[in-house]
């Protein structure tokens, strides 16, 4: 918002990257991410609709299987860095997820939307 309504500079993340959640962040941070049983954040693509109110993943992200329980997937977030950064956008999922050992959590090509409304 600062950089298209107040002239200041900003310089996108050459990467994006997807996060998951156990408990839901708010806008100002905070929730609790998953950690161990081979969890990393995955790169995310996106693509902007023609009006730009809208961009979408244009390819499946999927993580890698689990090792070991993650817990119960409550929230995605999308992060400008792969660990630690910025957290630019949340959600709570439609449906909560548990992911346990051997479990692959993935998000299909355009279902993960983010609207500027």
């Amino acid at each position: 918002l600062k950089h298209a309504f107040t002239n200041t500079s900003y310089t996108p993340a050459a990467t994006l990257y997807v996060g998951l959640y156990t408990a839901a962040p708010t806008d100002a941070g905070g929730g609790t991410q998953v950690t161990g049983g081979s969890y990393a954040r995955v790169s995310v693509a996106f693509t902007v609709s023609g009006t730009g109110t809208l961009c979408t993943n244009s390819a499946a992200v999927e993580f890698a299987a689990a090792t070991a329980s993650w817990g119960t997937i409550v929230a995605v977030g999308v992060f400008d860095a792969s660990t630690s950064g910025n957290l630019l956008a949340w959600a709570d999922l439609t449906v909560n997820k548990t992911i346990d050992t051997g479990d692959i959590f993935r998000i299909p090509t355009g279902d993960l939307d983010i609207t500027l409304s």
